[in-house]
Parts: structure tokens; C-alpha cells; sequence
């Protein structure tokens, strides 16, 4: 059945189990994806993604096929509660914006608003993760909000001397708010 169960469908009955079944089995099933998911290693970017490409002749830039499938590796750190794991590879994806230049609307735009609003869904992520006591490094931790930082301080630099408007404000304000 999973091997030939569409995508949609599988989760599907997977979100139907979880949520109709008792919290442990929600919880055993996040704390086996936080194992998968640190065994394949999902929190870096492969040095060869491509993550935005430049139109010809314009230079101007836009999503690549690459940009996917890293925000779907820090949605599946983030949602099973690797929040900080999650905020290095995002860090990765905004430093990639770094030097590019895009249209005012389109889908470059798009893609911006969604990074930033999984900047603020892995800050969230990180909070909870230290609620829960599962952080058994607070100086890594620590690193990934200074890695994410600058980051986001790199972008409103770069975004700034070419005069466009700096696509982070959510993940900035969410993560001036954050006491850590």
C-alpha cells in the first residue's frame, strides 16, 4: 500500500491516524521522522543545488527546481520539530539571495514571501524545541540564530544598495521578538 499509494492520499491516512488516535502515536511518529530525517542528514543544501537562476538578457532572477526541494527539507525539520536544524538551511537559502535582483511582483516574489514565512514557522519550531527539552547543545543553537541572523542582515544589506524591497520583514520581526 505505501509503495503504490498516491502521495495525497498517503497523507491522507496518515494525518487521519494521528489525529484520531491517541498523542503518543503522534508523538512516536515525530520522534522517528527527527531520527530519518538526521540520518539522510536533511538540514544541508547540496553544494550543487541550484536555487534561483537569472532570466537572460535581463539578469534579473527567479526560482530554480532546486529552490523546492530545500524548503521542503526545512518544512519536513521544522514540522517534525527540528526548528533549529531548519534555520540553517534556511540561512543557506537567503545567503543564495544574496547579489540577485528581482521584479517587483512575479514568481521570484512568491518564492520570498514563502521562505519568510517559513523563517517564522522554524523560529516557532525552535521555541518549541526548547520548551520540549530536546536541545542538548545550547551553543549549536545559539549558532544557528547568529547563522540566521546574518543572513537576514546580509539580504537587507544587499536589497538595500539596489534599492528593492527587502522580502524578510516577517523573519526579521519574529526573530527581533524571540528572547533566546
Amino acid at each position: 500500500m505505501i509503495a503504490n499509494m498516491r502521495p495525497e492520499d498517503l497523507r491522507a491516512v496518515m494525518r487521519t491516524l494521528l489525529a484520531t488516535h491517541s498523542p503518543a502515536l503522534a508523538s512516536a511518529f515525530t520522534e522517528i521522522a527527527r531520527v530519518r530525517l538526521a540520518q539522510v542528514n536533511a538540514y544541508s543544501l547540496s553544494p550543487s543545488a541550484s536555487l534561483f537562476l537569472r532570466s537572460p538578457p535581463s539578469g534579473l532572477s527567479k526560482p530554480a527546481p532546486g529552490l523546492n526541494e530545500a524548503l521542503t527539507r526545512a518544512r519536513s525539520l521544522y514540522g517534525a520539530g527540528m526548528g533549529f536544524a531548519s534555520l540553517g538551511l534556511l540561512a543557506g537559502i537567503i545567503r543564495a539571495t544574496w547579489g540577485r535582483q528581482w521584479e517587483t511582483e512575479g514568481d521570484m516574489v512568491d518564492a520570498l514571501a514563502m521562505i519568510d514565512a517559513d523563517i517564522t514557522q522554524a523560529i516557532q519550531s525552535s521555541k518549541e524545541e526548547i520548551e520540549a527539552g530536546r536541545v542538548p547543545d545550547l551553543a549549536a543553537a545559539r549558532a544557528a540564530v547568529g547563522e540566521l541572523s546574518d543572513a537576514l542582515n546580509g539580504s537587507a544589506s544587499d536589497v538595500m544598495a539596489w534599492g528593492g524591497e527587502f522580502p524578510f520583514e516577517r523573519g526579521v520581526a519574529s526573530l527581533d521578538h524571540w528572547k533566546f
